[in-house]
């Protein structure tokens, strides 16, 4: 794939023209750009539904369960189930933003958590608030799938990991805001106050109904609807300069299957590019090696991020730091407030440095660095749970992993799934692609969610971490010898890079462009 023309081909162009774009290269930084910087923003604004509904359960399921007089399983199931439920709009989620766009799919997440979030508040009994969770769970599997999508298919390749690290940043800041909930409302009367921390999370639904009003549709899907005018209005708006912006409308034009010499702004295109027909034959049943290779890394990264333990830490840190030694309700809130804290601020670290340093070094150190805090969060959990008296070293020991495993988990782990994800499937294959990884991750997080409470008490909680601690050994093998860098690739450019990694090759730079015609993941040759 080289995005020139037949006849460019034949006759060797300028040298400019034979480059990819310049940021491509090791040399110049280009400026940030600022409309796809906002674009990013408003889109990324789907993710603190999810994070809010994580972050104010942990607390507010203290509440529920004196109120309703509710037992730990149901505890559990209430608190994991909606990421069973989400299953159901991530799957959706493809179908839709191929149908309807990017832009408008958006808006369909916040209407539908709108909706759940009602349900919640005002429910009556566990069943009625059951089946809010299961409302809302749709709305956030929609959000989770289309945000780093929208957000990959804005975004020029020189800060591409910089803008597509927003969903996992607005998902902490989403864990954040339900965090303080706890804390603000948790002097108010039992029966009210859980009642009022799900409620307002209608208060982010409605402003992402607003914002989106100022966002273009997404330039890939507008190409795939053969608008190729509408779509290179945006991209000059959201390349870092014209010669880019002319290169990645060709580059997508020839993954969308549209001849490079055709420059009409409204095009006819196939039924099959233009809503996604055949995708999951190409995905699931005849994928070419390259392809399979995409699918794996995907649904592996998704899968040892949650397997990990960060959704069991973030739902039940006011039952971990009980189970450390801090006693009342208002200790464990406030520590679990730090804990948002921590992971909100290390998060940004992450942002900042994604497209300075590449994914493999973060995504490596960061697993490392979970593994350690892991293990001894495990030993001081283990040593607390075996002595009777307060061994204070044990107690601080075990906050102070937690904060560590929940930093280490955020500057790689927590944004570089959704940052890899979304890069790598190729234009057409896309939205499905990228809702089968949303798939993987939301039912390891619903199991870890719902198993976590009868497995502390089959184990202790310090074997649960051990346990967590020897799958996330296990994640950084599978990451170091499967996982290829993808720091300045294009988007249309993966199909090479997955066509012929091998782990060795992750330790030389990327190349800026592949010239080989042949690898093509976008289409389904054999």
């Amino acid at each position: 794939m080289t995005g020139f023309t037949p006849e460019n081909q034949a006759v060797p162009p300028p040298a400019p023209a034979t480059k990819h774009v310049p940021e491509l290269g090791p040399p110049v930084k280009p400026k940030r750009n600022k409309y796809a910087f906002a674009c990013a923003i408003l889109a990324s604004m789907t993710s603190i539904l999810l994070g809010y509904d994580i972050g104010v359960m942990s607390g507010a399921m203290i509440y529920i369960q004196r109120d309703l007089k509710i037992t730990d399983i149901q505890v559990g199931i209430l608190a994991g189930i909606l990421n069973i439920y989400s299953l159901i709009g991530s799957c959706a989620a493809g179908k839709t933003s191929d149908w309807i766009g990017r832009r408008y799919t958006i808006v369909l997440a916040g209407a539908i958590f709108f909706a759940g979030a009602l349900l919640m508040g005002f429910a009556p009994n566990y069943a009625f608030l059951m089946f809010g969770r299961f409302v809302a769970g749709i709305g956030v599997g929609y959000a989770l799938m289309i945000a780093p999508v929208y957000t990959a298919e804005v975004s020029p390749a020189s800060s591409r990991g910089f803008l597509t690290s927003f969903p996992e940043v607005f998902i902490n800041a989403g864990i954040m805001l339900g965090y303080v909930s706890n804390l603000a409302f948790s002097n108010f009367p039992l029966k009210l106050g859980w009642r009022f921390m799900l409620g307002i999370g209608v208060v982010p639904s409605v402003l992402l109904a607003l914002g989106v009003l100022a966002m273009p549709e997404s330039p890939r899907w507008l190409v795939m609807q053969g608008r190729l005018g509408e779509a290179k209005k945006v991209l000059d708006k959201t390349s870092d300069s014209p010669s880019e912006a002319a290169l990645r409308l060709e580059d997508i034009k020839e993954a969308a299957g549209i001849p490079a010499d055709c420059h009409d702004d409204v095009v006819q295109v196939s039924r099959k590019n233009s809503h996604g027909e055949g995708v999951w034959r190409e995905l699931l049943i005849r994928p070419i090696p390259a392809v399979r290779r995409v699918m794996i890394a995907a649904m592996g990264i998704h899968f040892f991020q949650q397997a990990s333990g960060i959704d069991a830490v973030v739902l039940f840190s006011p039952r971990i730091f009980k189970a450390a030694g801090l006693k009342t309700d208002h200790q464990q809130l406030l520590a679990t407030v730090a804990v948002g804290i921590v992971k909100t601020s290390f998060i940004l670290v992450a942002t900042f440095t994604l497209d300075r340093f590449g994914r493999r070094p973060l995504l490596l150190t960061s697993v490392g660095g979970m593994v350690l805090s892991l293990a001894a969060l495990g030993t001081s959990l283990t040593i607390i749970d075996q002595t009777e008296k307060k061994v204070m070293w044990a107690v601080v020991l075990s906050i102070t992993t937690v904060m560590t495993y929940v930093a280490t988990f955020s500057i790689g782990a927590g944004p570089i799934t959704w940052v890899y994800t979304s890069e790598i499937f190729p234009l057409r294959l896309r939205s499905q692609g990228s809702s089968m990884g949303v798939v993987v991750n939301r039912v390891t997080s619903g199991v870890i969610s719902i198993g976590f409470i009868p497995l502390s008490e089959g184990i202790t909680t310090g074997g649960a971490f051990y346990l967590f601690c020897g799958v996330a050994t296990v994640a950084w093998i599978f990451f170091y010898t499967f996982l290829p860098e993808t720091r300045g690739r294009t988007l249309e450019d993966m199909g090479e890079l997955f066509g012929n990694f091998r782990w060795r090759d992750s330790k030389s730079k990327p190349k800026n462009k592949s010239s080989n015609p042949e690898i093509e993941i976008g289409s389904n040759k054999q």
